[in-house]
């Protein structure tokens, strides 16, 4: 492999997007992620990971076919874990325990099969989103790192409790969004900053030279030719690198940008989406809502739960990922995830896992082409939710075991509407607005008008 990437100002990446998008139209930046204002349409990321280089290159087409619009995949560096170090697909998993931020040949293949991948993946209308490890390195001796030494460590040993986030806007410390009794539990915020994650090496984003290659870091991704970025382990960085470096940086490059901060708090996670322009968040806040909801728990709490509800266009909606199990409902689940407002992102545990799943195909297709607009919650109770993407699409949601039916308002009068989900009769609405709609057992009805 050539480390001796070109680092002009007209990357690879930008080659690739004025010629490779002519037959597939692909667009770039962060607008064509945002949720549709007042049509039918938004887009659906895929999380492809666990797999090597070649293997995911050669199923983008089947992505494409399923509707998905991006995939995001690990990082693209040397690492010090090896597929015979693994004890499973995902125990540890790699890419994130980098060693060499230069060396893109990693465990799961080299710079040219990635560049390929790339290629391939915006040939079929597909961008690429890489994860992007800035908070540590790997838990190796420092003479193990080519550019960095102990001086670029913040070298204050282990979190003790990483799960926990202190918030500066209340002086207080959280666990899923929960705050927590101080008298029980040291939250110290300084260490979740500066403390080694898991024993790996916690870099010092203070010094300018670590910053430097940070920065570069992400300009060699971006040459690449890759589209965008999810930030490992955000909230284990301070809010001021990604306000005043790490964002800004970004946007130069127009790469899209999404971070990873564990925390149940919505008000937290918002403190790093507000931290430079264009910055999106995956939906903790969300997820943990939905775990309790989709074992058979209280539908009502769908309202207003997570940052989707404050903020769409930022939040990155979420069922599972690699590091968090999906709940007892999980087809359930993805129907809610895949026709709220947000930008979702669903995960393969398996190649097949979602691509040969019809359900969710139907699901990614809805959102695809139908959902758009501002929710509107129609009902909820204990069992049923019932939501309408304004004009656009009616939504119901049903955890019980027994069908349940329920008249309530739509935007439509005197309009047939179709179940695009196959589980419902075709409906009518009423010159009030008003319509009938009955929603299976453990199951979910789609409605919109014909012929879209």
């Amino acid at each position: 492999m050539s480390h001796a990437r070109e680092r002009v100002n007209v990357s690879r990446r930008s080659v690739l997007k004025g010629i490779g998008g002519a037959a597939t139209a692909v667009t770039t930046g962060v607008s064509c992620f945002m949720p549709a204002a007042a049509s039918g349409g938004e887009s659906v990321a895929f999380q492809y990971f666990h797999e090597d280089w070649e293997t995911i290159t050669n199923d983008l087409d089947r992505v494409a076919s399923r509707g998905y619009d991006a995939i995001w995949i690990q990082q693209p560096a040397k690492g010090a874990v090896t597929k015979e170090e693994q004890n499973g697909r995902n125990d540890p998993p790699l890419g994130y325990q980098p060693v060499d931020l230069r060396n893109f040949d990693s465990e799961l293949g080299t710079e040219t099969e990635l560049e390929t991948l790339i290629d391939t993946a915006h040939d079929n209308g597909v961008e690429v989103y890489l994860d992007t490890v800035m908070n540590h390195m790997a838990a190796e001796p420092d003479d193990t790192f080519p550019y960095f030494s102990s001086r670029d460590f913040h070298n204050e040993g282990g979190i003790e409790d990483w799960a926990y986030q202190f918030d500066p806007r209340d002086d207080r410390c959280y666990e899923n969004g929960s705050p927590k009794d101080p008298d029980k539990i040291e939250c110290d915020p300084d260490m979740v900053e500066d403390g080694d994650l898991l024993g790996l090496k916690d870099l010092d984003q203070n010094k300018q030279y670590v910053r430097d290659q940070l920065k570069r870091y992400m300009e060699d991704i971006a040459a690449l030719g890759a589209d965008g970025y999810r930030f490992d382990a955000v909230k284990h960085i301070p809010e001021s690198f990604f306000a005043n470096y790490a964002n800004q940086w970004a946007e130069n490059l127009d790469m899209f940008r999404v971070g990873e901060v564990l925390s149940g708090s919505t008000d937290y996670v918002s403190g790093y989406v507000n931290a430079g322009p264009g910055m999106h968040a995956f939906d903790y806040p969300l997820y943990f809502v939905l775990q309790g909801v989709f074992d058979h728990g209280d539908m009502s709490r769908l309202e207003g739960a997570g940052l989707v509800a404050q903020n769409p266009w930022r939040a990155m909606p979420f069922v599972e990922n690699h590091d968090q199990d999906g709940p007892t409902q999980y087809e359930l689940a993805h129907a809610f995830v895949l026709t709220i407002e947000g930008y979702p992102v669903v995960y393969n545990r398996y190649p097949d896992w979602i691509l040969e799943n019809d359900a969710i195909t139907n699901m990614v297709w809805v959102k695809s082409n139908l959902a758009g607009g501002e929710t509107l919650w129609r009902y909820t109770d204990t069992d049923l939710a019932v939501y309408e993407r304004e004009s656009n699409l009616l939504v119901g949601l049903n955890n019980s075991s027994y069908d349940r039916t329920k008249t309530v308002e739509t935007s439509w009068s005197r309009q047939d509407l179709k179940d695009y989900a196959g589980n419902g009769d075709p409906v009518t609405t009423n010159s009030d607005g008003t319509a009938q709609i009955t929603v299976p057992s453990e199951g979910w009805v789609f409605y919109a008008t014909p012929g879209q």
